[in-house]
């Protein structure tokens, strides 16, 4: 029996709270239209069956509509937050109330509840895992070996889990197959490009309420998150400046418009800067001093590692929380900086995250993924691979369907002529 359920039996305003909830699982559902296909097909076909899936993920409606998904195909699915502050409340009690799916979630929860989250999760022997910064794999490598050999694989959801899971297999430490999702065209170049633009934006404005138009907006890592980021900021009148460390990416930003300049400038004239790069530290001790008086610093990647928070706190002379997740940190000298969500993911952490039209397939994606490990059991060696090409096209058609949306097909000329190597000039 998961926490939750504990507390739904013995709180009424968790009740409430769950009925809230399904509105909003039911309201997301409505726009995810891909991951509803698939579900149809998995509850013909029980493709799970049989299979205990664990989900490490952001506890919010458009996950609550994967889990139903997955459970329609057969699977036992129990899950946990990957991020102590980017739970839905009321999407984890309506999860247990309503459709009984063991969920072990609180938002704010401190480091100690969630790993103890997660160990409750594996406690239930899955065979699949689903991962959204990879502490799920990295439990199970860690702490819980025994259990490797229960798996036939895990997917992954995020660009950080992706980096941590590559390490691991450069390391020779990856003993598990995994599917990189994020590294699927229908995952990266739609969620982490329109979802995390739109949703960082979001987030900023709930916590802030500040005016974006007219602000010198610092996008530090222009990824495909940054890239997102920065063309929601300049469509909304800011005044956008790229900070990378790839001469490449940093090319790209200045061709399309963006001022490009070293975080060490930038920093003393930004009035608002979000980190996203999947790196420790891009805004560190070293920036701190040159940071403008009134500052607001926010990170949209996956952990609270970006901007330096912790150390941010201990130069602090005062701090004082003045509305929700907005925290003035005045320095010895009277300098004023804000920060938010505690260097959490902004996006989560005083919004609601992406929109459901676009985690559509993000979801669809890792849906999917747990299918192929059921059909390629026993196949598959320790290793980070990518979603195949024909699924990542049965995707992107499934949603150009359910946006009403045709394309044309190459005729069989077409297909030889591309197929050939003699016919020149």
């Amino acid at each position: 029996m998961s926490i939750l359920l504990i507390q739904l039996n013995q709180n009424k305003l968790l009740i409430k709270l769950a009925e809230a909830g399904k509105k909003k699982i039911e309201w997301a559902g409505s726009q995810m239209k891909v991951l509803a296909k698939i579900r149809d097909r998995f509850f013909a076909e029980k493709p799970l069956r049989g299979i205990t899936l664990a989900a490490c993920l952001h506890i919010t409606a458009e996950t609550a509509n994967l889990a139903l998904t997955l459970t329609a195909g057969g699977a036992k699915v129990v899950l946990c937050a990957s991020n102590p502050l980017s739970t839905q409340d009321d999407v984890a009690a309506s999860l247990v109330e309503n459709y009984k799916i063991n969920t072990f979630a609180i938002k704010g929860e401190d480091k100690k509840t969630y790993y103890n989250h997660l160990n409750l999760c594996l406690d239930f022997h899955p065979q699949i895992t689903m991962d959204d910064g990879a502490d799920l794999v990295s439990l199970l490598h860690s702490k819980r070996k025994p259990q490797l050999k229960e798996i036939l694989g895990s997917s992954e959801e995020t660009t950080t889990g992706v980096i941590r899971l590559k390490a691991m297999l450069k390391d020779n430490a990856l003993k598990i197959p995994i599917m990189a999702v994020n590294d699927s065209l229908t995952k990266h170049m739609f969620d982490n490009r329109y979802g995390t633009g739109q949703s960082t934006i979001d987030g900023i404005l709930r916590a802030t309420n500040v005016l974006i138009a007219g602000k010198k907006f610092l996008v530090c890592g222009y990824g495909w998150c940054g890239r997102g980021l920065a063309a929601r900021a300049r469509g909304l009148g800011a005044n956008v400046i790229v900070c990378e460390v790839n001469p490449v990416k940093a090319l790209e930003a200045m061709m399309e418009g963006f001022d490009v300049m070293p975080m060490m400038e930038a920093v003393k004239v930004a009035d608002i800067i979000v980190t996203a790069t999947g790196n420790k530290h891009a805004l560190g001790q070293t920036h701190f001093k040159n940071l403008k008086n009134g500052v607001i610093i926010a990170n949209t990647g996956h952990f609270n590692v970006e901007f330096d928070y912790a150390g941010l706190k201990k130069i602090a002379k005062s701090t004082r929380t003045l509305r929700p997740f907005l925290e003035e940190i005045t320095l010895s000298e009277g300098r004023k900086i804000y920060a938010l969500g505690e260097g959490r993911l902004i996006n989560l952490v005083s919004a609601e995250g992406h929109p459901p039209d676009v985690m559509d397939m993000s979801f669809a994606n890792q849906a999917l993924a747990g299918e192929f490990f059921v059909k390629n059991q026993g196949k598959l060696e320790p290793g980070v691979y990518k979603i195949p090409e024909e699924m990542d096209q049965e995707i992107a058609m499934i949603k150009l369907q359910t946006m009403g949306v045709g394309i044309d097909k190459l005729t069989a000329e077409q297909k030889a002529y591309l197929s050939s190597w003699s016919e020149g000039t």
